[in-house]
């Protein structure tokens, strides 16, 4: 008996690889398919829609097809309402609970389509009905309620990936996702420029990913500049990354290294200790700032232009500084009310921070990803950013060259 499901795709489908994907699934999966309508758009403005019957030998297998299909975009036709499982304990969601993608997303319920806000990958949707309204948003697994009304399976769910027009001109056309290191840097630099200028003059805001790499590669000043300027609204780092600039703003070194001669002066593998005691001794990197002890680098520009935060800590900390989140759970609610706030980001030399906040994204959101390491911005899209763009270049190029088209064209 073979089984079958109606899917259908609207919009820059072609040019965007979304039918293709879509019908090597189905094949790859040991499924069949049969288009019913096919319509291309034959000018670059238009959409084209394509419905299809997808095939398969058993249930299952259907079903996997068809899981695997919604999250590229190709939604089911039957506009039901989604299915709701009260969630039976704390931190526990019902069996078959939709995980969500980080396309923006709809589910219909009470035979209405609701956004569901805060998108972001891997989380479950619940609704909830309040004195407005009906809401839908999405929750991590370990803030799911009892009682919690969870989405199940993916009947009454549409996904919205992000396409590639034909056309993609204006700051933000380069973004088409992938990774070069052949790209001539200093045009596509000048068009990161470009997108940032143009995300804070639309009332946007930035956020910065930055790894201690940024500091020990003698960019920090002109990160610096871009806080003091207004260009950056939001940090988002590491305990290693705080330290090191406020090392090199004490002691003139970055992990020990002195950052005008590169020679490593004696006891200069202590000053990054040295650093996190003078800070926990003032009682936090905003007091030291009041004390005087930190008179330079961006953790100063930060506190003295009211820019927000995050440091995340890690296993690896020393100290750690006493404005580092030790809290893994804590850290990962900071960091995604960050990631929700921000419409363009810049992750900047850091792996594990840059897929921690990658992963709080959602797919509309701008980013740029650099290193000097193709394996970091490689592992970013391949955790389902795909929408980041890459460069693999010294970030102690990057950053000042960054800085001076932003600024000397303001």
């Amino acid at each position: 008996m073979t089984h079958s499901r109606t899917v259908e795709l609207e919009g820059h489908i072609i040019d965007s690889g979304m039918l293709q994907q879509v019908m090597g699934t189905v094949m790859d999966l040991g499924g069949n398919f049969n288009v019913e309508q096919f319509d291309v758009g034959v000018h670059k403005e238009e959409e084209t829609y394509c419905r299809m019957d997808v095939f398969a030998d058993d249930e299952g297998t259907l079903k996997e097809i068809v899981h695997e299909l919604h999250q590229l975009g190709a939604n089911l036709t039957d506009p039901v309402d989604a299915k709701l499982v009260a969630a039976p304990a704390d931190q526990v969601v019902p069996t078959g609970f939709y995980s969500t993608t980080n396309h923006p997303t709809q589910v219909r319920h009470g035979g209405a389509w609701l956004d569901v806000e805060n998108i972001e990958m891997d989380c479950a949707i619940v609704i909830e009905e309040t004195e407005s309204g009906t809401r839908a948003y999405t929750k991590v697994l370990n803030a799911i309620d009892e009682g919690d009304l969870v989405v199940t399976d993916e009947a009454g769910i549409r996904v919205d990936p992000p396409e590639r027009p034909r056309d993609s001109s204006g700051p933000f056309g380069f973004m088409q996702g992938g990774v070069s290191s052949e790209r001539p840097s200093e045009s596509l630099i000048r068009q990161v420029a470009d997108a940032l200028t143009e995300t804070k003059e639309n009332g946007g805001k930035v956020l910065v990913v930055a790894g201690p790499a940024l500091i020990h590669a003698g960019a920090g000043d002109d990160l610096a500049r871009l806080v003091r300027e207004g260009y950056i609204d939001m940090i988002s780092a590491g305990n290693g990354f705080a330290t090191h600039d406020i090392e090199r703003g004490l002691y003139g070194t970055s992990l020990g290294m002195d950052m005008e001669t590169m020679e490593h002066p004696r006891k200069g593998h202590k000053h990054h200790i040295y650093t996190i005691s003078e800070v926990i001794r003032a009682g936090g990197i905003a007091e030291a700032v009041d004390d005087g002890l930190i008179t330079s680098g961006v953790m100063y520009e930060c506190i003295q232009n009211d820019v927000p935060y995050v440091l995340a800590g890690s296993i690896r900390d020393d100290g750690p500084l006493p404005d580092t989140i030790t809290d893994a759970v804590e850290a990962q609610n900071a960091i995604r009310e960050q990631a929700h706030e921000a419409d363009m980001v810049l992750m900047l030399s850091t792996l594990l921070h840059s897929v921690a906040v990658g992963n709080c994204l959602s797919s509309t959101t701008k980013v740029v990803c650099v290193d000097i390491n193709p394996a970091t911005v490689t592992q970013l899209l391949d955790r389902g950013s795909s929408q980041a763009i890459g460069m693999v270049t010294d970030i102690g190029t990057f950053v000042p060259s960054l800085a001076d088209k932003v600024l000397d064209d303001a």
